[in-house]
């Protein structure tokens, strides 16, 4: 399975501390092992907690026909709940405009 992260998602895991940084990988796997298809136009949302804090973590699954044929996985956003929905949609309306900016096709 090809594992996807996108540009929200890697900036707030790279100024994570190395402790938070050590348990998203571990989420990330426990995702990847155990996806579930819902809602919010396809994307997922994952909540863990960390040292008192509850974390939401957005993905979504790309090219499959169930949870059990996944190809890719494309990690959107990670962070605390303040604001995480409202972000999530904000980037999830700019993508379109951003894949063709970078010259890709969906």
């Amino acid at each position: 399975m090809k594992i996807l992260y996108k540009r929200p998602f890697t900036q707030f895991v790279k100024k994570a501390s190395k402790p938070l940084q050590l348990a998203i990988e571990d989420r990330v796997l426990e995702v990847c092992n155990n996806p579930k298809l819902g809602d919010l136009k396809g994307v997922l949302v994952f909540k863990f907690r960390f040292n008192k804090y509850e974390y939401l973590m957005a993905y979504r699954l790309e090219n499959c026909k169930d949870a059990i044929d996944i190809i890719s996985m494309s990690f959107y956003q990670i962070g605390s709940h303040e604001n995480f929905y409202v972000e999530l949609k904000r980037f999830l309306r700019q993508e379109p405009a951003l894949e063709k900016v970078k010259g890709r096709k969906k």
